[in-house]
Parts: structure tokens; C-alpha cells; sequence
């Protein structure tokens, strides 16, 4: 779906054996995008032939965890926006349009979702899903206070990036500490 602004949207979902949700997943997003990239970890529970017969294109990481596969797909991804998203069906597939929006418009170069407006069951979870959650509210409001900006939810996997900044980012991080990393270096 390319957008009326022209366009072209990759959504971009990293994984690690996901095979009982993925195919749920690149079937409901492709309704809202050009290509679905999956960059999967070495699953062993056959997620990447999941992915690639529910219509996504598969590329393989190294495993050393999700900042490296982002990175990778975000090296390679199609789109001129770029959707990143979970395989765990924690994000509402309907709520891509309003990500891509702000970006294809030129009124942003990163649209982050929020977990606190829905779409995450961690506000519903266990203890720990909660602890993670206040631990990700304490790193936004730092990084707040850093920039003097206003941001909900700096380390919510749900974005959308304009894929010609990215190279410029210079990413590092191999792990989930890349989610705060893409915002930080989009700050500066």
C-alpha cells in the first residue's frame, strides 16, 4: 500500500520463534504495506516458513539479538518508511496507518507508538510484564528531561521511521536497548 504522498511502506518484523503468531501477523499488515520483511533469528520452530507462506520475504541475522536484526532489516528494507513491529501480536496491525501518516507527510522523521493508549498487554500482564514496563516510563522521562521534549513511550518496538535518515542514526545496539537508541539519535 503505497501511501497517497507516493510512498512505499516496508513493515519490518523481527523474529525468534514466532512461528505461532507471525502468520497471523504478515497476513494482517499486508493490507498496509508494499513488502513484509521478516529478519529471522535462526528460529527453530519454523517461523521463517511461516512468514514466507503467509506472502513475507525472509532474511536471516546472526541471532545476536533484536537490535542486530533491525538493523539488518532496516539495511535492507524496500519502503521508503519503514513499520518496525513484534511478531507476538502485542501491536494493533490497524494502528499502522496512524504511524505512517506524520512520516509520509514530511512532519516527521519517527512516529513511536505508545503502550499507554492500548495495543500492549503489559498495563494487564504479570508483575514483571508491569516491571518492564515502569522501568521503559522511567527511561522516557529521563530521556525527556535530556531533550526537553514531551515523548509517551521512548522503547515501544511499534514505529515508523523514514528509512533515508537511518544511515545517519549509525545504529550500534544489538539488543532492545536499540529502541531508545533510534529516538535518542533522532533527538540530536
Amino acid at each position: 500500500m503505497t501511501t497517497p504522498t507516493g510512498k512505499r511502506i516496508t513493515v519490518l518484523i523481527p523474529t525468534k520463534n514466532e512461528a505461532a503468531t507471525i502468520g497471523a501477523i504478515v497476513t494482517g499488515v499486508r493490507a498496509h504495506c508494499d513488502e513484509v520483511l521478516v529478519v529471522d533469528a535462526n528460529s527453530t520452530d519454523g517461523t521463517a516458513r511461516a512468514a514466507e507462506e503467509a506472502g513475507a520475504r525472509v532474511i536471516y541475522d546472526d541471532g545476536r539479538g533484536k537490535g542486530a536484526g533491525l538493523r539488518l532489516g532496516l539495511g535492507d528494507a524496500a519502503g521508503d518508511i519503514v513499520v518496525c513491529m513484534d511478531a507476538d501480536g502485542s501491536h494493533e496491525i490497524a494502528d499502522i496507518p496512524k504511524l505512517v501518516g506524520p512520516v509520509a507527510r514530511g512532519e516527521a522523521d519517527m512516529v513511536v507508538g505508545c503502550r499507554m493508549t492500548g495495543g500492549s498487554d503489559e498495563l494487564h500482564g504479570d508483575l514483571g510484564k508491569f516491571a518492564r514496563f515502569m522501568g521503559s516510563m522511567i527511561i522516557t522521562l529521563v530521556i525527556n528531561y535530556r531533550w526537553g521534549v514531551r515523548l509517551t513511550d521512548v522503547q515501544n518496538g511499534f514505529r515508523a521511521v523514514r528509512r533515508e535518515i537511518v544511515p545517519s542514526l549509525a545504529l550500534a545496539s544489538n539488543d532492545f536497548t536499540i529502541e531508545e537508541e533510534m529516538v535518542m539519535k533522532c533527538l540530536r
